[in-house]
């Protein structure tokens, strides 16, 4: 290989004189990859052993497949780890435990900021008061029905089927974890929420989705709006020059807001299109990734979330967050919830416990009952069954899947960046989170954009943009 042109003093074009460039290539020849997140680190910064504490090798050994404690983490991966292990102790969870882990751990995300002074106005077919969002604190600040014109508080404490998804949604994002005892609590718990109710649960039509957002228009000023979260898609392609729905939505972000919005779901589908507002040219459109509910990078794969070019050629998702394996609430005083509560009990009863649980509990599953008199251990392989089957974590929550609240989870990064520096506008928000996510290997960059979300690196971004204090 020929050497690149140097000056008269043996500098090369660069300025590198050609010992000092030699001595940069051997450095280089000795980075090695971090086994979790495989990022060049020099083998000396990874920690291995004994060195990496008891809890972290524990979490490493059950998160990435194949991991041994003599290959070592890199100091961000066991900051990672560490952080997870303690917000698992704080909360009474055996670290080596198996189970759903809340979106905080999965994600890393920090414990300096959780979106207070934020207002995120969420779109969705309806919603409901669940205990995360208005106990001890009620942090909805208006309801809106723009399908009726009703905007009584009241019909919040009423659930029905078209409860489900908005209240699932809202509370992934800024769910406290009341009934969780704060463990499986979103990234924004402490923001405020504005609800609007664009559909029911049959169907949320196009320009319904629009009328919803022509509202947060009107009165985002009122509410102190910055971030709109909208799970739902139009209900055809357009060119958003001539689309009301995708109009809104850039009218949106010239005022200031961020508009959030699913992908969708078609990614096996021929086309898969992204429909309107996921597919406006300025809104922050979130595709899906199956972290297979671990914390090491190495194991990220993508859901099969929508993915672009939209008919207008624009490359459609910007971002990945995780959108299966989501811990989200069960709608209260449903036969779901009952179920689900009876399926928790049974796990945590002993043998001789269960007939007496199982007759408590009669007439809410069938299979349940007819299973009354047979042995103890066929009753548990039902249990579990009933529990996969039915996605139960608890009494009170169950795991989910879909863009739909990929979503929420980056508007509730987005409120932490705003608490932490709220003179950021909608067009600096985006850029931020897309330049600080990570790009995930061997995956197409079509489907996942410039990659998954990491809400530690967004703040420490929007952190540093922050105006310095005036001088008196």
């Amino acid at each position: 290989m020929r050497p690149g042109p140097t000056t008269a003093d043996g500098e090369d074009a660069s300025g590198t004189t050609p010992a000092a460039s030699g001595a940069r290539r051997r450095r280089e020849d000795v980075l090695t990859l971090c086994p979790v997140c495989r990022r060049e680190v020099p083998p000396e910064a990874l920690r291995r052993g004994d060195a990496l504490g008891h809890d972290v090798r524990a979490l490493a050994e059950s998160n990435v497949p194949g991991w041994r404690p003599d290959q070592g983490l890199c100091a961000e991966c066991e900051a990672r780890f560490a952080g997870a292990a303690e917000y698992l102790r704080q909360h009474g969870r055996d670290p080596r435990m198996g189970g759903i882990l809340p979106t905080p751990v999965r994600l890393g995300a920090g414990d300096r900021f959780h979106g207070r002074g934020v207002t995120i106005a969420f779109l969705d077919a309806g919603f409901f008061a669940h205990p995360d969002l208005v106990e001890p604190r009620d942090r909805i600040v208006r309801y809106m029905d723009v399908t009726s014109g009703r905007q009584r508080r009241a019909d919040l404490d009423r659930a029905d089927e078209s409860s489900w998804h908005g209240m699932m949604t809202s509370v992934v994002a800024a769910g406290n974890g009341r009934l969780s005892d704060g463990f499986y609590r979103g990234l924004a718990s402490e923001a405020r929420l504005v609800l609007v109710k664009c559909g029911d649960a049959r169907r949320v039509p196009h320009d319904h989705i629009r009328r919803g957002l022509e509202w947060v228009l009107r009165n985002h000023r009122r509410y102190g709006i910055r971030i709109v979260n909208v799970s739902l898609g139009g209900d055809y392609e357009a060119p958003y020059l001539h689309d009301r729905l995708s109009q809104a939505a850039e009218r949106c972000t010239l005022a200031g807001l961020l508009v959030c919005a699913a992908a969708g779901n078609k990614g096996l589908e021929p086309g898969h299109p992204v429909l309107p507002p996921a597919s406006a040219p300025s809104v922050l459109t979130v595709g899906a990734l199956d972290d297979q509910n671990r914390l090491g990078f190495g194991t990220y794969g993508l859901y099969h979330s929508s993915y672009g070019p939209t008919i207008d050629g624009l490359q459609k998702p910007e971002v990945i967050a995780p959108g299966i394996w989501v811990a989200a609430p069960i709608l209260p005083g449903t036969p779901t919830a009952a179920q689900a509560a009876l399926l928790h009990r049974l796990e945590r009863s002993s043998d001789d416990e269960l007939p007496a649980v199982l007759a408590a509990g009669s007439g809410i599953d069938a299979d349940l009952d007819a299973a009354r008199e047979r042995e103890p251990d066929a009753v548990r392989e039902l249990i579990h069954a009933k529990v996969r089957q039915n996605n139960v974590i608890t009494g009170d929550y169950k795991h989910v899947d879909g863009s739909s609240f990929a979503a929420p989870i980056v508007s509730s990064v987005a409120a932490r960046m705003l608490e932490a520096n709220p003179s950021l506008a909608p067009q600096q928000l985006k850029h931020l989170l897309i330049s600080t996510a990570r790009r995930l290997g061997d995956v197409a960059v079509d489907r996942q954009g410039w990659g998954a979300i990491d809400p530690e690196r967004a703040v420490l971004a929007a952190l540093s943009l922050r105006p310095a204090p005036r001088k008196r």
